[in-house]
């Protein structure tokens, strides 16, 4: 990335304080705003109802950094949509979309990789490369919605990385998206996860933002939870389900806990004793998720018939359960299955739109 700054990423009081220190009139800050995030433009020089000056003194000072699709799959199951997008760094993430009853949902990167380094998970396979800005998380979506023409109504920042581990940009895009002079979108239909940042989720309630937030989970016991999730080296269980809790008292929003189930490690009786405790305790759904087949991590998943036999007793018990959806399957788009590494520069040659 260049040393200018990211218009896309700024806030409309940040956008507002340069607008005053340039001796323009407080409306262009909302005309700026509403041209990058309601407009969707990508370019200050289109922003043709601003002075030629101030657009000039704009493009002195920032940019409007894209997400650029360089390879576009389309699962033919589904027809679940991955996008290869290249930063303007060279660094290359992974967004997902997917069409549902109720409309598009796209799942974004919040990172270039990932360091939290969940066994099963490929995304932190590679380590973590750098943080995204708020401007290149909307970005994601926008190049999306420019590629299937519609816009987009429910956002899921469940893809590379871990956005508490990124807040200040996670949070000012919280800002971004769900101002209603810009994209406008509503924060019920945005949901978040993690993988257990205790003082991350303690922060997010206290801005009592109302997205989702969904856990994940995997394990009912320490234990476990470390074989496969070195994040719980830091927090244990039990603060970790104790500042969901916070989350939830504070925020008033469900929790979602998020379930990979793996074959003869976390799918016995006991694990589902354990997970349908801790669902009652914070009130969640539970969201079971079949692990997803990543090279090199050596997991297989429990098949779809037993993970049914496990949704029954959980339902027996009076949890809210589901079993996820698994969508983009063949073109390693699922839950789990984005990389940073999952292509090159051969990959990148041909473009599959």
């Amino acid at each position: 990335m260049s040393e200018k700054s990211d218009l896309r990423a700024k806030k409309p009081d940040d956008i507002a304080a340069w607008v005053r220190s340039a001796g323009e009139p407080s409306y262009r800050a909302g005309q700026i705003f509403g041209w990058i995030h309601k407009k969707r433009c990508r370019s200050i020089e289109d922003m043709t109802d601003l002075p030629k000056d101030l657009r000039r003194r704009l493009a002195e000072e920032f940019a409007i950094y894209e997400a650029v699709p360089v390879k576009v799959l389309e699962s033919k199951i589904d027809g679940t949509r991955k996008y290869l997008n290249r930063l303007s760094d060279g660094n290359v993430i992974e967004t997902v979309l997917l069409k549902y009853e109720y409309g598009w949902s796209i799942c974004i990167s919040s990172q270039v990789g990932c360091r939290m380094g969940c066994r099963f998970c490929a995304s932190g396979m590679d380590g973590l490369v750098r943080n995204l800005t708020a401007g290149e998380m909307a970005g994601q979506v926008y190049a999306a919605e420019s590629d299937i023409n519609e816009r987009i109504g429910h956002i899921v920042v469940m893809g590379s990385g871990e956005p508490l581990d990124n807040y200040e940009s996670f949070t000012d895009f919280l800002d971004i998206m769900t101002d209603g002079k810009g994209a406008g979108i509503s924060a019920r239909n945005i949901t978040a996860s993690t993988c257990g940042l205790v003082p991350g989720i303690r922060a997010l309630a206290d801005r009592k933002y109302s997205i989702t937030l969904a856990l994940s989970l995997h394990a009912v016991t320490d234990e476990k939870r470390r074989q496969i999730m070195p994040i719980a080296n830091r927090y244990a269980l039990d603060e970790v389900i104790s500042a969901c809790r916070y989350y939830r008292d504070v925020t008033g929003r469900r929790l979602t806990l998020e379930y990979s189930l793996i074959e003869g490690f976390n799918d016995g009786d006991d694990d589902m004793e354990g997970l349908a405790e801790i669902s009652r305790e914070l009130k969640a759904h539970v969201n079971l998720i079949p692990v997803n087949p990543v090279d090199g991590a050596g997991y297989r998943a429990a098949s779809r018939r037993y993970a049914e036999t496990l949704k029954n007793k959980l339902e027996k018990n009076n949890i809210n359960v589901t079993i996820r959806r698994e969508m983009g399957r063949d073109i390693s788009g699922a839950c789990g299955q984005l990389r940073r590494g999952f292509i090159n520069d051969a990959a990148l040659g041909e473009q599959n739109v």
